[in-house]
């Protein structure tokens, strides 16, 4: 596990030692009032694995990438632990199907995904040229695009269209990067060419036939939109860069102080366009790359936002049994399922929003930034 990528993704030796043991002792799930121990939520996330992967029961398929944001999640939390060994041989052993349309007799392979996939087994140690059989560097190269204004934009190979965004150039310009791949610069020089003069990153590309590819030069208001779960992602990875440029550098404090900006009074963050209200996913993401910056006490804030979140305290005996670790996405979803449960409606919401939300538990004190 490379330094870098050590100390964003899986912080666990520097600051989740100051975390463990600070569990809730009050009764109700909601309660606020004591640190939340980070460690509930992670065993949490282990137990919606089914051998080493999240099934989604509703629509009845392996969740790849849902598998390795939770692995990320655990990474941060405990290290390198049983779980986390798991999910690494897990996915190790469906990267085919988690990165290209092998499953369904195409012949796709999405950029996204490779990219995920390519930090995933950086940060666990894998090697990533040949994790699961599979040469990641290599094929995400492959579909980084090598000329004119698109240069160093990821794109899909497929079908269906090209869904490539933000979020994965951001972990395709850190894993070519540290990759120490020739692909790594023009990528990353693509991803900052995604961030607006305000500070924070766009989520959607702008269409290939523009030559202006910038997020200001986006044709419409609505191409630049503020994302906060996009920007604090792009922080995250360009933190994990081993050599960071100075533009890189550069970047980041332009994107932390818009995400200082944007926090709202109470510690928490909204989302982008569709999800402007607050909530956990947008809080904890943006709560962890504050951390990562150094920012301790707005990472604070943010995290005891999430703690309100979480099932903690004694809940045996209620609907909440056996979910004690969960987050919920907001106060009405963890109301709900206070009354209700957990049901498979609601599980996906749950375990997408503990797994980005859950990292962030880490910094409830003000301390333990990774430095």
């Amino acid at each position: 596990m490379s330094t870098s990528i050590a100390r964003v993704w899986a912080a666990a030796l520097v600051s989740g030692g100051l975390a463990v043991g600070l569990v809730a002792t009050g009764v109700s799930a909601s309660a606020a009032a004591k640190p939340v121990d980070p460690e509930i939520s992670a065993s949490w996330l282990s137990t919606q694995l089914t051998d080493g992967i999240v099934h989604n029961d509703s629509f009845d398929f392996d969740d790849f990438g849902l598998t390795a944001d939770i692995g990320f999640a655990v990474a941060a939390i405990e290290g390198n632990s049983p779980a986390l060994r798991k999910i690494r041989k897990a996915l190790g052993k469906n990267v085919k199907s988690w990165t290209t349309g092998i499953d369904f007799g195409g012949s796709d392979v999405f950029a996204g995904s490779t990219a995920k996939a390519l930090v995933f087994a950086q940060t666990v140690g894998a090697n990533p040229k040949k994790y699961g059989g599979t040469n990641l560097v290599k094929q995400l190269r492959g579909l980084v695009s090598t000329s004119g204004p698109t240069k160093g934009r990821i794109q899909d190979v497929s079908t269906s269209g090209d869904f490539a965004n933000t979020i994965g150039q951001s972990f395709a310009a850190t894993g070519l990067s540290n990759a120490d791949d020739a692909a790594g610069r023009p990528a990353l020089k693509f991803l900052l060419k995604q961030q607006c003069r305000k500070g924070f990153f766009r989520l959607d590309f702008s269409d290939k036939a523009l030559a202006d590819q910038t997020c200001d030069g986006a044709a419409t208001p609505a191409d630049r939109a503020p994302d906060t779960d996009t920007t604090a992602l792009a922080v995250l990875n360009l933190l994990s860069l081993e050599r960071p440029s100075p533009k890189a550098r550069a970047a980041v404090g332009k994107a932390v102080k818009w995400l200082r900006k944007t926090q709202k009074a109470n510690g928490s963050f909204g989302g982008g366009p569709s999800t402007e209200a607050s909530n956990a996913n947008s809080t904890g993401l943006a709560g962890w790359a504050l951390a990562s910056a150094d920012y301790c006490p707005d990472a604070a804030r943010a995290s005891r936002w999430v703690a309100k979140l979480t099932v903690s305290g004694d809940v045996s005996g209620t609907s909440m049994a056996g979910q004690k670790g969960a987050i919920a996405y907001d106060k009405a979803a963890l109301t709900a399922a206070e009354s209700a449960g957990i049901s498979d409606a609601v599980r996906d919401q749950f375990r997408r929003a503990t797994a980005q939300a859950a990292p962030a538990l880490l910094y409830q004190s003000g301390v333990g930034c990774p430095s």
